[in-house]
């Protein structure tokens, strides 16, 4: 089997430290590795495969005899740098939402559109975590009876906005403290209706990329979906509330039969039981969850579930390495 040389661009963050981690479990087949991250934590050291490694500062000579290049350093990051890494024939799987929407980007869930990432040009776009958490549920259910349209809300771990905010909801449950620096609010004990900026719709940015970033994906142009995105104080697995409306009659035992054969996603929806998912029970998993499965009151070809996944794993770091697997 071939070896690939990897580079990884924000290597000491969240993600980045996830990436290493994802690379090695699944022997991904490295031959050397490159972690790469700013110039405040260059000269660190990074694990893998029980060696201690370098971290190089970020430059333009970063991408010298690089095969593939994982970019989770922000979407600032990846616009300065992402086109020299192509440049240098490196191939780009970018976390950030900067190529996301570019019509010659595939955007790619391996479950969903595997055959996207083949079209590539020398970059693809890991999508939005909340995006990917929801489609790998609502993505079979669209292929049994075709949807139409979604309501929902997202319960945001505060993962999604880096290793700062980790530590920062870590502190202000220990003190009770209510100074914040990442968040406009304290997150301990409180919950954030505004997840990403504001648009003029009312909307923030993260609530278009459901519906945005659904449509590329499930190549669905009419998608709608009407979402609120909720920061609450959980440390990295993200969930979601949908009611979706399908073209054709939904039936319980059809969806549920459905969702138990999806390859990375669990049924776990006894609720007589007090089992369903929990931030908690995918932390560190592969796979989302999805349960509290019933026919919606409020739609006529409606259905109701609850979806969650670990923010970090299929929402980012998991997902972009199984991109680089199809390669």
């Amino acid at each position: 089997m071939k070896a690939y040389h990897i580079a990884v661009i924000g290597a000491t963050g969240a993600v980045g430290q996830e990436l290493l981690g994802v690379l090695e479990r699944r022997n991904f087949p490295v031959a050397s590795l490159r972690p790469i991250s700013s110039a405040r934590s260059a000269g660190k050291s990074v694990r893998f495969r029980d060696e201690s490694v370098s971290v190089q500062q970020l430059n333009e000579d970063s991408f010298e005899k690089i095969d593939v290049a994982f970019f989770s350093a922000g979407g600032e990051i990846s616009r300065k740098y992402v086109p020299i890494a192509c440049q240098a024939d490196a191939i780009v799987i970018d976390n950030s939402s900067a190529f996301r929407m570019e019509a010659h980007v595939p955007l790619v869930i391996p479950e969903i559109n595997a055959e996207d990432a083949r079209r590539h040009r020398g970059l693809i776009a890991n999508p939005n975590c909340t995006t990917a958490i929801t489609l790998m549920a609502l993505f079979p259910l669209h292929r049994a009876f075709g949807v139409r349209r979604i309501f929902a809300a997202s319960y945001q771990a505060v993962s999604g906005s880096g290793a700062r905010a980790i530590d920062e909801l870590t502190q202000q449950t220990k003190s009770a403290t209510q100074d914040s620096t990442v968040y406009p609010h304290p997150i301990a004990f409180n919950l954030l209706p505004h997840v990403d900026s504001f648009l003029e719709s009312g909307y923030t940015k993260e609530e278009m990329k459901m519906q945005n970033e659904g449509r590329k994906i499930m190549h669905l142009p009419q998608f709608c979906a009407s979402v609120t995105c909720v920061r609450v104080p959980v440390y990295r697995a993200h969930s979601v509330a949908v009611s979706a409306e399908f073209e054709k009659t939904v039936s319980l035992e059809r969806a549920r039969e459905v969702l138990a054969k999806t390859p990375g996603l669990e049924l776990v929806d006894e609720p007589q039981n007090n089992r369903y998912p929990m931030p908690l029970s995918v932390t560190g998993k592969d796979n989302c969850q999805v349960g509290r499965l019933r026919l919606d009151c409020a739609f006529e070809n409606g259905l109701s579930f609850w979806v969650s996944g670990d923010q970090l794993l299929k929402g980012a770091a998991l997902n972009a390495v199984q991109i680089a697997e199809l390669l």
